[in-house]
C-alpha cells in the first residue's frame, strides 16, 4: 500500500539524503540540481509503462572535459513512484536515501550494473 506523505516531508526526507553525502564527496558535487516531481515521463522511444525511482541526466565527471557550454546536471526525484512502493514512511526515508545515492553515483561515473553489485540498486 503506497504511503501518503506532504511535499514538505518528503523534501526533508531528500534534504536528510544529500547530508549524508561524505563531505569529501560532497565538496566534488558542483552545477549539479535537484528535483522532486511527481512522476517521470517516458520518452517517446521507452515503453509507455516505465517508471523510474530517479533519474541522473548530465555528463558524469568522469568524462567532462572542458566543456563551457554545458548545462547544469539535474536529479529528478519521482516522489509518487517511491511512494507506491513503499509500505511506511521509515521505508521512504530509506528508499530516498537509496535512490539519492544511486543518481549521485551516477553524476560519479559509476553505472547501474556497479551499483545493483553494491546493494545501490
Amino acid at each position: 500500500m503506497a504511503v501518503e506523505m506532504s511535499d514538505e516531508q518528503f523534501d526533508a526526507a531528500v534534504t536528510d539524503a544529500l547530508a549524508l553525502i561524505p563531505d569529501r564527496l560532497a565538496a566534488k558535487i558542483d552545477n549539479v540540481a535537484v528535483f522532486v516531481e511527481e512522476r517521470y515521463q517516458p520518452e517517446p522511444w521507452e515503453a509507455p509503462d516505465t517508471v523510474l525511482l530517479g533519474l541522473y541526466e548530465g555528463i558524469p565527471l568522469t568524462e567532462r572535459g572542458a566543456e563551457p557550454w554545458a548545462m547544469p546536471d539535474r536529479i529528478t526525484l519521482y516522489k509518487a513512484a517511491i511512494l507506491d512502493i513503499c509500505d511506511t514512511e521509515q521505508e521512504v526515508v530509506e528508499q530516498v536515501t537509496v535512490t539519492v545515492v544511486h543518481e549521485v553515483a551516477h553524476f560519479f561515473g559509476i553505472d547501474d550494473a556497479t551499483l545493483h553489485r553494491l546493494g545501490w540498486g
